[in-house]
């Protein structure tokens, strides 16, 4: 595992990488302003809603805006890295591809559909944001809220990043305690500002050196 992430480390900084997560990360921003130009009211007042009915927290109206503001910028955050995740999805198939004919001398190519990465990645963003907003309360828990935004993150990560890398090569086994554990690792990585708009691309090549070392 740990020559995994350093062989992962040094492809995330090469040029090639840094130059694909900037491309992402300046869409992925682009789609976040239309979104919030159109449904900032909206979003708002459901993040306003849901605050109100924490305990404690709901009661007191000294603590509503602040919580509001908080929780609002917990699920833009969450949301912003759903989009890098999807676009990361999309759009890297053709560098996964590249990095493992360096590497690994290994031929691949793209089997999956495009409608079918759309739907993967839109079906999980769709659960993370709805567990986000149900698990909001625990956020707020000093530790706690780490552990559960963690796996959230994770759980973001896992399927269709699985999903983009398996399906470019043929005969990779699926190892559910392994890609939990990789997805977990690369989920790390929001914990760290800037890095965090690395996650999703970092997370795809910890899972092409788990998996092509797996098959190898």
């Amino acid at each position: 595992m740990i020559k995994i992430l350093l062989k992962s480390i040094k492809d995330i900084l090469s040029v090639k990488v840094l130059g694909f997560i900037i491309k992402v990360t300046l869409g992925a921003f682009l789609l976040m302003i239309l979104f919030f130009w159109f449904f900032w009211d909206s979003f708002s007042n459901a993040i306003s809603h849901l605050v109100l009915a924490l305990p404690f927290i709901g009661k007191f109206s000294f603590v509503q805006e602040a919580a509001s503001f908080l929780g609002a910028l917990v699920v833009a955050y969450g949301i912003i890295i759903a989009l890098i995740s999807l676009l990361t999805s999309i759009f890297s198939p053709k560098l996964i591809l590249s990095l493992a004919k360096k590497e690994y001398n290994i031929e691949g190519k793209e089997n999956s559909s495009l409608k079918e990465v759309i739907w993967v990645n839109v079906k999980t963003a769709l659960i993370f944001v709805l567990l986000l907003f149900l698990c909001l309360p625990l956020i707020f828990v000093p530790i706690l809220g780490q552990i559960v935004m963690l796996l959230l993150w994770a759980y973001l990560l896992k399927e269709p990043t699985y999903l983009d890398v398996a399906s470019l090569f043929d005969g990779i086994k699926k190892e559910k305690s392994g890609l939990w554990i990789i997805a977990i690792i690369a989920a790390v990585f929001n914990y760290i500002p800037f890095l965090n708009l690395f996650a999703p691309v970092f997370a795809q090549i910890l899972f092409m050196h788990y998996l092509l070392s797996q098959k190898s």
